[in-house]
């Protein structure tokens, strides 16, 4: 095979440019008019340029994976060859990236290894779940299902990601600007003023003496009060790195009033969701529970799913060891069971993940209505005693004078 750089345009009259490997170059202007280029030039490449993978350029964001995935589901479904599917996904990708990561694999599946294979090798890219599933695929031979079904899951996670910081920007809006006025009013108004109120002595209301010890106190001690929280924000970063901190952490996470129950289902969801994907692609049990709890992204949940992996193993129903756990919900364990008596447990899987995003997304829209009104009160409320400790003292010197 030989690579030729060509230059095309495609079915919307779109000017692209890139490689293909052929036999020679009648062969390969036919592969480009098989996927619908109009070959304008093409002449033997003398060297590909240097992978920009290898030297950790661009980024590969979850959109680009899903849709890579997806185009992947689509070709193989179509009947071609895994090489050529591959050839094809890395000319349509537009991440610069993962198209390296294509031709990468491209030239490692030629050399004999299996597609799943060649991008594990690029497990900052791929995860687990991914190469693990693709892999069940290809010893099952339904790649293009289970890349289907891998590409359905990965859609769903870009969505609800999508879903989560969009409803989070209004309120991120908010703090910020109460942040923002907070700081304005202590950094920069109550200096000047400050001075002006120290004249009037001894008898200034509670709340001015209040602000102004809270103004000198931040004033004078800016650099340390900075230093302080960059260095507990590196402290507790450093505990939460650690297994003990990050089971810490998300218990406390799971226990928070009105927060922790959405956090709860979120992370049941990921993890029935993940579990029927894996199942479905005909990933081993027990490896497709361990893979599950890691993908789940909650250590405390990561925990309970290790001690699900022990029981099954020792030869206890799935169902069961879930409930003995402790961790999991009701509507997990019940359905787990009966899709263990049918025998169609990524169904039933799949309609708990669908039921929990049904709660969560209800759980984020009540939030946020919660949070949008609390923090617009809590602005007031600071703005106001701000206010009253500003005027409260005028007021007092005007009786003064009269």
């Amino acid at each position: 095979m030989t690579t030729y750089a060509y230059t095309a345009f495609d079915a919307q009259g779109k000017k692209k440019s890139g490689f293909v490997e052929a036999n020679d170059s009648d062969h390969a202007i036919s592969l480009m008019a098989a996927e619908g280029r109009f070959v304008v030039e093409i002449k033997e490449a003398d060297e590909k340029p240097a992978s920009r993978s290898e030297h950790g350029h661009g980024r590969v964001n979850r959109s680009d994976i899903a849709l890579f995935t997806r185009r992947m589901a689509d070709l193989a479904a179509a009947g071609l060859p895994l090489d050529r599917v591959l050839a094809i996904v890395a000319e349509q990708s537009e991440s610069a990236r993962l198209a390296d990561i294509a031709h990468e694999a491209l030239k490692d599946v030629r050399g004999g290894l299996s597609v799943s294979e060649a991008l594990a090798k690029h497990n900052k890219v791929f995860n687990d779940v991914f190469t693990q599933t693709l892999r069940a695929g290809e010893a099952s031979g339904q790649f293009a299902e289970v890349a289907g079904r891998l590409a359905d899951f990965q859609q769903k996670e870009v969505t609800r990601r999508s879903e989560i910081i969009s409803a989070m920007i209004y309120p991120a809006i908010l703090a910020s600007t109460a942040a923002g006025v907070v700081i304005f009013l202590i950094t920069f108004v109550m200096p000047r003023l400050s001075g002006v109120f120290k004249d009037l002595g001894n008898d200034l209301p509670i709340t001015t003496k209040m602000l102004l010890g809270a103004t000198d106190v931040i004033t004078n001690n800016w650099i340390v009060i900075v230093g302080g929280i960059v260095a507990a924000v590196v402290l507790v970063r450093a505990y939460t790195a650690t297994p003990a901190g990050a089971i810490a952490r998300d218990k406390l996470l799971m226990n928070l009033p009105m927060v922790g129950p959405v956090v709860s289902k979120a992370v049941v969801s990921r993890f029935a969701r993940v579990l029927g994907t894996l199942v479905y692609g005909g990933v081993n049990i027990l490896e497709a529970l361990d893979i599950a709890g890691m993908a789940a992204g909650n250590a405390l949940f990561r925990q309970s799913s290790k001690q699900v992996v022990s029981d099954v193993r020792e030869g206890a129903a799935i169902a069961g060891a879930m409930r003995d756990s402790g961790a999991f919900p009701t509507v997990l364990v019940h359905m787990v069971a009966i899709g263990e008596e049918t025998g169609d447990l990524p169904k039933m899987l799949g309609r708990v993940s669908e039921s929990l995003d049904f709660e969560v997304d209800n759980g984020m829209k009540r939030l946020t209505a919660l949070v949008e009104p609390a923090i617009v009160l809590l602005m007031a409320v600071f703005v106001g005693f701000v206010v009253i400790s500003v005027a409260l003292p005028i007021f007092q010197a005007q009786d003064l004078v009269k």
